[in-house]
C-alpha cells in the first residue's frame, strides 16, 4: 500500500482535497492531423495538480501511439433501459477556486495554449451549493471514502513510474428536468434518492430503483467504490449535475452504470425520472512528479 507522503508527492493532489468554491471544466476535442504532443507539453507547463488537474482521453493517447491499460471507450450496454450518451473527448481539464474570475482568466489561457491541437467542445461553470449538496438539495457523496480508504479507492499504486499515482476518472454532465421533479411529492422525492431530504437519512423500506441502493457500493462483487467529486452547474435557465467519480480503475463506476442503466436486472434508477446525462467520457489523471505533471508514459 501507498504510504501517505509518497501519494501526495505523485498525485494531482485536487483529486483528494475537498470540491472548491467554485469550478470549471473544459473538454477538448483533438483536431485532425495536429501535433498534440507539442500542445500537451505547452498546457503540462499551468498544470499543478491543485487548482488545474489535467484527464487525457483516449483519442489523444491513439493519436501519440501509445497505451494506458485500463483506459477506454465509455461503455455502451446493450440491455440499457434508458441512453447514456457517449463522447471520445481528447482532453479533460478541472480548474477549481475560490473566484469565479480568476477561473474565467484562467480558461482563456489554457484554450490558447491547446489551440494548436485542440477545439474547446465545451466549457461547464459549476459551484458548491450549501454544504455539498446538488441543487435538488440532496447531500452528494455521503458514502464516499475517506482518508487512506479515498486513496485507495481513487489512486493508481503499486505500479511503475509513469502510472502510480495516476487515476482514472468518469465523467458526466446531467440535466435536471425541473418541471418533473417538482411535479413529484416529497415523499416521491425521498424514494427516487433512497434517502430523506429533511436529515439525509437513508430510508430502510425504499424501493430498489432508489438511487441509493443501485449504487451501494459494498453491494456489488467486487465492491464498487469511487470518489465522487460531483458538483451543481448551471448555464442560462438550464443546471443540474456535474458528476465526477475518479478510481483506481474505471470498474467500479462501470459496475454502478450499468446497475443504474437497467442493463443488470431491468430496474432503472430513481434519479432518471427527472435527470439524464448529457455526455459519457473517461479519461486518465497522470500523476505528478516533482512538482510537475508526469507525462512520461506519452511522450518518453
Amino acid at each position: 500500500m501507498m504510504a501517505q507522503n509518497d501519494s501526495i508527492e505523485t498525485i494531482q493532489q485536487g483529486i483528494l482535497d475537498p470540491i472548491p468554491a467554485h469550478a470549471k471544466f473544459l473538454v477538448f476535442n483533438l483536431k485532425a492531423g495536429c501535433d498534440c504532443g507539442r500542445a500537451l507539453a505547452k498546457l503540462a507547463l499551468m498544470v499543478d495538480g491543485q487548482k488545474l488537474i489535467l484527464g487525457v482521453g483516449i483519442t489523444t493517447v491513439v493519436a501519440l501511439n501509445r497505451q494506458i491499460a485500463g483506459l477506454r471507450d465509455f461503455p455502451v450496454f446493450a440491455d440499457a433501459r434508458v441512453s447514456l450518451p457517449v463522447n471520445r473527448a481528447g482532453l479533460w481539464c478541472w480548474l477549481r477556486g475560490s473566484e469565479r474570475g480568476t477561473l474565467v482568466l484562467q480558461s482563456q489561457r489554457v484554450v490558447s495554449a491547446l489551440s494548436d491541437a485542440y477545439e474547446l467542445a465545451s466549457s461547464t461553470d459549476a459551484f458548491k451549493f450549501d454544504t455539498g449538496r446538488d441543487l435538488t438539495g440532496y447531500e452528494d457523496g455521503t458514502e464516499n471514502p475517506h482518508d487512506q480508504a479515498a486513496r485507495d479507492a481513487a489512486i493508481v499504486q503499486n505500479q511503475p513510474p509513469g502510472l502510480d499515482g495516476g487515476s482514472f476518472v468518469a465523467v458526466q454532465q446531467w440535466l435536471h428536468h425541473w418541471d418533473a421533479l417538482n411535479a413529484m411529492s416529497s415523499g416521491q422525492k425521498d424514494n427516487a434518492i433512497g434517502r430523506r431530504l429533511s436529515d439525509n437519512q437513508e430510508l430502510d423500506d425504499a424501493p430498489a430503483s432508489a438511487h441509493v441502493k443501485r449504487t451501494a457500493q459494498e453491494s456489488f462483487e467486487p465492491e464498487a467504490f469511487v470518489l465522487r467529486r460531483s458538483m451543481p452547474w448551471s448555464e442560462g435557465e438550464k443546471s443540474g449535475f456535474y458528476f465526477v467519480a475518479f478510481g483506481h480503475s474505471l470498474d467500479a463506476f462501470e459496475a454502478q452504470l450499468k446497475r443504474m442503466s437497467g442493463a443488470e436486472d431491468g430496474i432503472v434508477d430513481g434519479l432518471f425520472q427527472f435527470s439524464q446525462p448529457q455526455t459519457g467520457s473517461y479519461f486518465w489523471c497522470p500523476p505528478m512528479r516533482d512538482g510537475k505533471i508526469d507525462l512520461s508514459i506519452l511522450t518518453d
